[in-house]
């Protein structure tokens, strides 16, 4: 029998009409009230004794308040599912009652008969049921078992157990939290009813359990919400499934093809890995994914366990994810649980995304710091390699790109970029705006060299490495390997730093027209020679090498055209032609020339100035050419010269000596190397001994750091003696001059003290600081008697040789420095430089000025100059007997001056 409920609309403040079997009226509190119901409504069953039903009870006497509390559970589902019927009803009911007051009264006992209210009641049986599934369900590993036969270990059975146990135990709560979500629903409903009611009057009554009514109520879809929790499960299930099933894969193949072939786990994570580490974009899009995943899964989660629709969950899940703090709103117990679970996951997310972007961070700031960016310039100046040289190289290229307002030097060496940089800045010189970047990197990688923007470089400067000459130079050859394999060309010049004459040639051939080489040990080698040769010219290359100063530069002047050039040397007030760039012999610098040369169109001129824009020519003046007061005597006069220590490329000295030197002068070769071994060195080196025409070797064997072995030698009678820097220690910049030093000192204190005192006196000349009876006044005297010329590679150590005054020096890792510079700054000086230190052609000289004038003779340097051209010879200078350093391109050229025999004058002349 089916029980109905209604409300009956009476008058207000009258009693609800009750019920027969009600004992007496409730009393009256409110404007309206729930009367209570008989105690039970269970009716006997009257159909066949096949089907059983169960009736409800009725819930005992209660006040309708916003928590109801059945004392009997299962009566208490059909009694919330009436009022949540009667509210979804009544707030549609239309509101033009609301100023009625109302009652309520229970005129019929309350019948329902079970069949259509049971999805509570069925809901709850359905518990034990799956229990009863899943109590059944932990007998099917054994059954599984048997039916395998095996195949499936342990470790497998275990793992679809635990699937099959969480997938029951995941559809259990979530029927749990739809009845308590259902029942909180209910709940609310009847709160909105209870303040509907108070406003409100209906004149007629509302039936709950009427079926129309309940199609007004739109009920989440349970169906759905099932199927969106069951999904979210089995998404989370599926990676440890498959990682399950791929470790059983890989156990179970034979023994024999794991020894061919690699396990199915090592594959797939070999794969992983190359995809995390090969592809640049790799991390950022599995962080994306799995993003996108955590939000996807939560969404369906928070769909099957709330009544919102799967957009605000979406959204909602976003939320949990973005920020964990979010989830502390959620209520019930199913959208807590799914809430704190995506906020857990969202921590994991945003801690891989910011380990991402701190590593992303660092990388960057460790490849600056590094120097692993690219140089995005042009017209630089590179250098590769790192040497002792490379301090003064850079001060050389400071002061050349002064004029330009700065330039930019690029620097790549296999050293760390901070230390570069922090040796740089070291550098007791001014940069004078010139930019020095420092990357780190080798040359021999083409990667690196198109991180320096080596093809818009427009010179590229090789250094040659400290230590063995071959394996330096080898090195240098395959960085011209790499710079000529550039796909992009090369814009500029490359210039490289060889230490052994003989490498040039292969290093020519390798990089053709592209490549001009500086052997430094060959340059240094002839510089020495010369500077012993003529006492104040190593002085006189500084300047000419050097930018602080005066320098080569070849430029066209079209209004020279047709000039002869002894008319173009007095053309230019600030500067001085020295040859001439001729396109008659093929773009052949001639220096120079006949006075007779006539240029022609296209010719260049090749001159001494200060900067390339401080100089131009100028009307020709005129200039009184007099007659020179004596014939110039070639001296053929007999040298001895002595050679302390011993250098890898010594043979070749030898030869250019014998080339200068009189028939007739003794080299004496006092180092540490046993006399028959050097004899065998020297011929492995290349040097013939029957063939020298003008010199004979005399060989002594001693430490020239030892004084018992420096007074066995007749040091008094030398007119040069050369101190080389040794082979043994030239690695050592600091411990070579530190040897050289002390022979030179050594050498000077012997001579002092052999030389009569008498004679010392009479050929004192030089007023210095030092007092005549001081140590180093004896060694200033001595000093007049020969020339000793010490090698120096620590621009440190030339200090303290030019206070004493007690030597003159050659600087050769400065000069070598300074030649680099001026040929990567313009190719075609290097030219003038090889031909400045071959053995034919023309060379400098310190003329004495009695070649030239008279005592007591005023004359102006313009007169000088074409007074020197009657011998082919170009005056570039002078310096006066009271002054130690020379005038190169000196100012007034057209200015009369009174003129000492004491004065020399520095002439460009062919060899004698």
């Amino acid at each position: 029998m089916r029980l109905k409920r209604r409300f009956w609309l009476t008058p207000a403040r009258k009693y609800p009409q009750m019920d027969s079997h009600e004992s007496s009226p409730p009393s009256v509190s409110r404007d309206w009230f729930f009367p209570s119901p008989s105690p039970s409504f269970i009716q006997p069953s009257s159909s066949s004794s096949s089907s059983h039903r169960h009736h409800l009870h009725t819930p005992p006497t209660r006040r309708f308040s916003t928590y109801p509390r059945p004392s009997n559970p299962s009566a208490a589902v059909p009694a919330l599912r009436s009022t949540s019927t009667s509210s979804a009803a009544s707030s549609h009911r239309d509101t033009k009652y609301a100023g009625f007051s109302r009652r309520t009264n229970f005129s019929r006992r309350y019948q329902r008969s079970l069949t259509p209210q049971v999805d509570a009641p069925s809901a709850l049986h359905q518990i034990p049921q799956k229990c009863d599934v899943s109590s059944d369900k932990t007998s099917t590993p054994d059954k599984f078992i048997d039916l395998i036969g095996g195949r499936l270990k342990f470790r497998w059975q275990m793992a679809f157990l635990v699937a099959l146990l969480i997938t029951t135990f995941s559809s259990l709560l979530h029927k749990n939290i739809s009845l308590h979500s259902q029942a909180n629903d209910l709940q609310a409903q009847i709160t909105n009813l209870n303040g509907r009611l108070q406003a409100c009057n209906l004149l007629e009554p509302i039936d709950i359990d009427n079926p129309d009514s309940q199609n007004t109520i739109n009920p989440p879809n349970k169906r759905l919400k099932s199927m969106a929790l069951a999904v979210s499960v089995t998404l989370l299930s599926i990676p440890f499934l498959f990682l399950k099933y791929v470790e059983y894969i890989s156990k179970s193949r034979s023994p024999d093809n794991l020894k061919e072939e690699a396990s199915l786990n090592k594959q797939l994570a070999y794969k992983v890995d190359v995809f995390l580490s090969v592809r640049p974009y790799s991390k950022p899009l599995t962080l994306l994914v799995a993003t996108l995943l955590l939000i996807g899964v939560g969404g369906l989660a928070l769909f099957g366990v709330t009544d919102d629709s799967l957009a605000d969950c979406l959204w909602l899940s976003w939320t949990y994810v973005a920020d964990s703090g979010n989830h502390a709103n959620s209520e019930g117990l199913g959208p807590r649980l799914v809430s704190v679970s995506i906020s857990f996951g969202g921590m994991l997310i945003f801690a891989m995304m910011l380990g991402l972007v701190t590593d992303a961070i660092s990388e960057k700031f460790d490849s600056l710091r590094k120097g692993r960016s690219e140089v995005v310039k042009k017209d630089h100046t590179l250098i590769l390699g790192w040497s002792d040289k490379l301090g003064s190289l850079l001060n050389q290229l400071a002061i050349a790109n002064e004029s330009l307002g700065g330039g930019i030097v690029v620097v790549m060496a296999e050293r760390d970029k901070e230390e570069m940089e922090l040796d740089i800045a070291k550098m007791e010189f001014d940069f004078r705006e010139t930019s020095v970047i420092c990357r780190s990197g080798s040359p021999l990688i083409l990667a690196d060299l198109k991180k320096v923007s080596v093809s818009k470089a427009r010179a590229i400067i090789v250094l040659a490495e400290d230590g063995n000459a071959d394996q330096s130079d080898a090195r240098a050859l395959r960085t011209v390997l790499s710079l000529t394999g550039v796909k992009e060309g090369l814009k500029g010049h490359i210039v490289v730093e060889l230490g052994d004459l003989d490498n040039e040639v292969l290093v020519k051939l390798v990089g053709g027209d592209l490549v001009e080489t500086v052997v430094a040990h060959d340059v240094i080698g002839r510089l020495m020679i010369q500077c012993a040769r003529q006492p104040g010219l190593a002085q006189v290359w500084e300047d000419i090498l050097g930018f602080e100063n005066c320098e080569f530069y070849i430029k066209r002047w079209p209004e020279l055209d047709g000039m002869q050039f002894e008319d173009v040397l007095i053309s230019f007030p600030d500067a001085i032609p020295c040859g001439v760039k001729s396109v008659s012999y093929g773009g052949k610098i001639i220096l120079n020339p006949d006075e007779s040369y006539v240029l022609q169109e296209g010719d260049e001129v090749l001159v001494i100035a200060e900067d390339d824009d401080t100089y131009a020519p100028v009307a020709l003046p005129t200039v009184w050419r007099g007659n020179l007061p004596k014939e110039f005597i070639v001296p053929n006069t007999i040298e001895k010269i002595l050679l302390c220590g011993w250098r890898r490329d010594i043979e070749d000295m030898i030869m250019v000596l014998d080339a200068f030197l009189a028939p007739g002068s003794e080299l004496w070769m006092f180092n540490e190397v046993i006399e028959g071994v050097r004899e065998q060195k020297l011929i492995d080196g290349g040097l013939d001994i029957e063939r020298l025409m003008n010199i004979t070797l005399v060989h002594r064997e001693g430490n020239a750091v030892i004084r018992r072995h420096l007074e066995s030698l007749p040091l008094e009678s030398f007119d040069s003696i050369l101190i080389l820097a040794d082979e043994s220690v030239e690695d050592s910049a600091i411990q070579a001059d530190s040897r050289s030093l002390a022979t030179l000192l050594l050498i000077r204190d012997i001579q002092a003290k052999r030389l009569p005192y008498r004679e010392a006196k009479a050929s004192h000349g030089r007023k210095g600081s030092f007092s005549q009876g001081s140590w180093i006044g004896e060694m200033q005297q001595a000093s007049d008697k020969s020339v000793i010329i010490s090698e120096i590679l620590d621009p440190r150590t030339k200090n303290l040789l030019s206070m004493s005054r007690i030597s003159d020096y050659v600087l050769s890792n400065e000069l070598v420095s300074m030649a680099l510079a001026m040929v990567a700054e313009d190719r075609q000086i290097n030219d003038v430089l090889e031909e400045l230190f071959a053995e034919e052609g023309n060379e400098m000289h310190i003329r004495q000025a009695d070649l030239y004038i008279k005592e007591g003779e005023e004359l102006s340097f313009y007169e000088i100059l074409l007074r020197a051209r009657q011998r082919r010879e170009i005056v570039i200078g002078y310096r006066l007997g009271n002054v130690e350093k020379a005038v190169i391109n000196p100012p007034g050229k057209m200015e009369k001056r009174r003129w000492s025999l004491k004065d020399v004058f520095v002439v460009i002349a062919e060899k004698e």
